[in-house]
């Protein structure tokens, strides 16, 4: 009878409990509380996420609106950002969760939101990046925000980049 010797862990293993019912309900508080803050302080707190010697800088983060698609009621999470010109990049990764964000189906049903970065609200007209347009964007958005990889190969979906143009 041979042991099996432990296995290491990988940089890209998924943290056990990610599927406890807790995580999305700790997500949204602390949603809730980063948009209240952010929105009282025109985003000089809960701008910036993960501030430190990896990120000297910290990652933008926007606060991206969308209507319900059941209520019909607004709908507002801050969400990790990069700008790109004149567009507004997300990526709906939700950790790595198995499903789509529930801002992600909102998007899809009622494309028209609004993107605020800072004290600058912007309506936009969001869309999935098609193939070669993600092929292009995720490598910068990994280099933006190196835990996107680790998200991707915690989940079976293909983690959707959205692209935000300026309403017409």
């Amino acid at each position: 009878m041979t042991d099996t010797p432990p296995t290491t862990p990988t940089p890209f293993d998924r943290p056990q409990g990610l599927d406890s019912p807790l995580v999305p309900k700790i997500i949204k508080l602390a949603s809730r509380f980063n948009v209240a803050v952010y929105r009282a302080t025109g985003g000089r707190i809960g701008g910036k996420w993960r501030i430190g010697s990896a990120f000297p800088r910290g990652v933008p983060v926007c606060l991206l609106t969308t209507k319900g698609r059941k209520s019909g009621l607004p709908r507002t999470q801050p969400l990790l950002c990069l700008g790109d010109g004149d567009r507004v990049i997300l990526v709906a990764s939700q950790g790595g969760l198995p499903k789509n964000p529930l801002w992600y189906r909102n998007l899809q049903a009622d494309p028209q939101i609004t993107v605020q970065i800072r004290r600058s609200v912007r309506r936009m007209r969001a869309r999935t990046a098609d193939p070669v347009e993600r092929a292009v964007l995720w490598p910068r958005l990994v280099e933006m925000y190196a835990d996107f990889d680790k998200y991707q190969a915690w989940t079976d979906r293909q983690i959707p980049v959205v692209i935000c143009e300026p309403a017409p």
